[in-house]
């Protein structure tokens, strides 16, 4: 079914927000940016749902996908749905939580690898490679580290982390990327790498892509 202008207007916001932040904005936002009521938006997204242009699970903010249209599949395409796994601490090291924590939605081209994973960062530790609190850390499963690297890492079987790994003759060294915060040292057996962090995604919806500034 055609959208009319002020559908396909509400549609082409969301697509774009989608594509960029990996999440679709809140009532309020999409109110302001596009300058009308909030009732407004309401209405038009249910008048949006009942053509079939986007589906919704639970509240507006929490879940939104597009579904419709030639140039709706095709940006749909574009994107990928990740899981995100409980919470990591980029500081101390906290309890590692495997219960699924939602999912975030993200352009494949950037991230194109299989399985990949996120994790909620909680502590500023690594402030410093542009990981802060409340982010995702995007991550590409492995159980191996090059020096340097910035991996997400289960410690003693229990406590997990975000560092910048390093081998010594004798121990492996997780640093922080924050001169408040100690390095960490610990036997081989201790720890076990879980991914490589290959992105981030703002605690306030900005992305990080593969490369600068996180690996």
């Amino acid at each position: 079914m055609e959208l009319s202008g002020t559908q396909k207007r509400l549609y082409d916001y969301l697509a774009e927000r989608l594509a960029r932040n990996g999440k679709a904005p809140s009532l309020r936002q999409t109110a302001a940016d596009l300058g009308v009521s909030h009732t407004a938006i309401a209405q038009l997204l249910g008048q949006l749902e009942k053509k079939g242009a986007v589906e919704r699970d639970g509240r507006y903010s929490r879940s939104l996908r597009l579904v419709t249209g030639n140039d709706r599949r095709q940006q749909g395409d574009r994107s990928r749905e990740l899981p995100i796994i409980g919470q990591i601490a980029a500081g101390l090291p906290m309890y590692a939580q495997q219960e699924w924590d939602g999912s975030v939605v993200v352009d494949r081209r950037l991230f194109p690898g299989d399985n990949l994973f996120c994790l909620r960062v909680r502590g500023e530790s690594m402030q410093g490679a542009g990981i802060l609190h409340g982010d995702l850390a995007i991550c590409e499963p492995r159980q191996y580290a090059a020096n340097g690297e910035i991996v997400a890492v289960l410690i003693q079987g229990e406590e997990a982390t975000v560092k910048r790994f390093f081998l010594q003759p004798d121990h492996i060294e997780l640093r922080p990327e924050n001169p408040g915060f100690p390095v960490m040292r610990y036997p081989f057996g201790e720890v076990l790498v879980q991914g490589k962090v290959i992105g981030v995604i703002r605690g306030s919806g900005g992305i990080l892509a593969t490369g600068q500034r996180v690996a």
